[in-house]
């Protein structure tokens, strides 16, 4: 397919951010073949409306895209409720999709590797998605342009299908069955220990997310995601203005992709990586995130970076 996949971007009110962003997109070598399309979400408290106007008034000055598409939302739709209903939008329009919000930077083939990856597997419907971040999982992996499957998709610049967006329930319509099921949770827990929380405190209403949903229907479906060795992507939103990523960041730091390769290696089977897949969960352990989690109080109690 000769059509580069549209790219969709969700803001909300940090410009610094917004700024690195675009300016990373605006070196990919494919972002002059792109539409860009980017939704800005309102003001969620009065204090907030100034700086949503200083990100609105940059958004007007971008550049460097095939066509630029702007939604402001005149209300406070929240990143979940925007991401669902911006997403769905273009998918009436397109067949794909590469998401990415405003804490993002992406190396300069992270477009080329989303559309050659979205490209390779459209027909393959066990791919449920691709993400352009990964951990570190290998470091002896010599060979920097190879991808991997592991079960859990990642929401830090991603990319799907209409055909598999579209099956989605957002309300999870089977949650009270599968909140009484231990062998349906202790399945759904191989993608990580931490996705029964999240699932439990969003039906609970305690968290605003569409990628805990995302998870859980990939968990159903029985879907893997793509993932290259060298992330595409490094998060630049651990910061005080982040709204739902904070504290320490030091388990997701990156090993960046330095070779900006456009030929990519594909597995040579749709399945599990299962050396990946041990340690992707070696990284999202109880463990890993108990000391995560107290990275981050020192980090807050004694400002230590």
């Amino acid at each position: 397919m000769n059509q580069k996949a549209p790219i969709l971007l969700f803001t909300y009110k940090r410009l610094d951010a917004l700024k690195k962003t675009i300016a990373a997109l605006n070196q990919d070598e494919l972002s002059k073949q792109s539409n860009l399309f980017i939704f800005s979400d309102g003001p969620k408290h009065k204090k907030d409306i100034e700086k949503v106007g200083e990100v609105r008034n940059f958004l007007k000055d971008i550049s460097g895209f095939k066509h630029i598409y702007i939604e402001e939302s005149k209300t406070n739709r929240g990143l979940a409720n925007s991401v669902i209903s911006g997403v769905s939008e273009v998918m009436k329009l397109y067949d794909r999709v590469i998401v990415l919000e405003d804490d993002l930077i992406t190396t300069s083939n992270f477009l080329t590797f989303m559309n050659a990856a979205l490209s390779a597997y459209e027909e393959e419907q066990k791919v449920f998605s691709i993400s352009g971040y990964s951990m570190n999982l290998n470091k002896n992996n010599k060979k920097t342009n190879e991808t991997y499957f592991l079960n859990r998709g990642w929401s830090w610049g991603w990319a799907t299908w209409r055909n598999r967006w579209t099956n989605v329930d957002w309300e999870m319509k089977d949650y009270a069955q599968f909140k009484k099921d231990k062998k349906e949770k202790a399945a759904f827990a191989l993608g990580g220990s931490d996705l029964n929380k999240m699932l439990r405190k969003q039906m609970n209403g305690k968290l605003d997310s569409w990628a805990i949903r995302w998870f859980y229907h990939q968990y159903k479906v029985s879907g893997l995601t793509l993932y290259p060795v060298c992330s595409k992507v490094y998060n630049n939103g651990f910061d005080k203005l982040a709204t739902h990523t904070t504290g320490s960041n030091s388990r997701y730091i990156p090993l960046l992709d330095e070779e900006l390769s456009s030929e990519i290696i594909f597995p040579k089977s749709v399945a599990l990586s299962q050396e990946y897949q041990k340690a992707f969960l070696n990284n999202m352990s109880f463990k890993a995130r108990l000391r995560s989690k107290i990275e981050s109080i020192f980090q807050t109690n004694f400002k230590i970076k």
